[in-house]
């Protein structure tokens, strides 16, 4: 029985699941959610979640929510293309990275995106602002690892690429909106700023499978 993946469009934490499963190759049923029709909170879904949310993950009789658990399940049940090291030292490190990104850049990033996507910017620029410049300390810190190498933890995809990228064209997109304009935010030209983050922003996009992956509302 195929994995199922049940995830909305346009959420960070299903993007991470998406992109892991692409990544490790492994077949699944896409269970698209619509949030307008509250599909994620039918009785059906909240026996697999009573939180509502997703992303969630089915496989055979056994459910996981939470995205970052369900990395992990997926790398011991899976543990071909490993996506937290194969060492003890690999494993230490990715995790150390992904629990940064979680302390570091989730918040700032869901302050300056929700004002932005929701229209609700009234009386949040300096918010916003302030949210702005912590995300350019973590991408200047991430720019600066990437000179060095493909990829955030050496020279295949990880656990650290698959957190950390969904915040980059979600943040982006929001930074494009006619309302942060005034805001100054800096992201754009984003090669000029960030000129070893946008390469390897392209490479996460160029990965087989990764259009599979892409939120569909975007794309209309």
């Amino acid at each position: 029985m195929a994995i199922e993946i049940y995830w909305g469009s346009g959420s960070t934490f299903a993007w991470r699941v998406l992109l892991a499963l692409e990544a490790k190759k492994l077949p699944y049923a896409s269970r698209l959610l619509e949030f307008s029709q509250k599909e994620h909170k039918t009785p059906a879904f909240l026996q697999m979640n009573p939180r509502g949310k997703v992303p969630t993950l089915k496989d055979g009789d056994f459910v996981v929510y939470e995205s970052i658990a369900i990395l992990q399940y997926l790398d011991h049940k899976y543990p071909q293309v490993p996506l937290f090291g194969t060492t003890a030292e690999e494993s230490g490190a990715i995790n150390q990275d992904v629990c940064e990104m979680l302390s570091y850049m989730e918040g700032p990033v869901s302050r300056i995106t929700r004002p932005l996507f929701s229209g609700e910017l009234a009386g949040k620029e300096q918010q916003v602002q302030e949210a702005a410049e912590a995300v350019h300390q973590e991408f200047s810190r991430y720019d600066a690892r990437l000179a060095h190498s493909p990829w955030l933890r050496g020279e295949r995809i990880s656990a650290s690429d698959i957190v950390l990228y969904p915040f980059l064209p979600t943040l982006l997109r929001a930074a494009a909106k006619p309302t942060a304009e005034k805001l100054k935010l800096a992201y754009m030209p984003f090669t000029r700023h960030y000129l070893h983050l946008a390469r390897w922003t392209a490479a996460v996009e160029a990965l087989p499978g990764y259009a599979r992956t892409y939120p569909p509302h975007w794309r209309q």
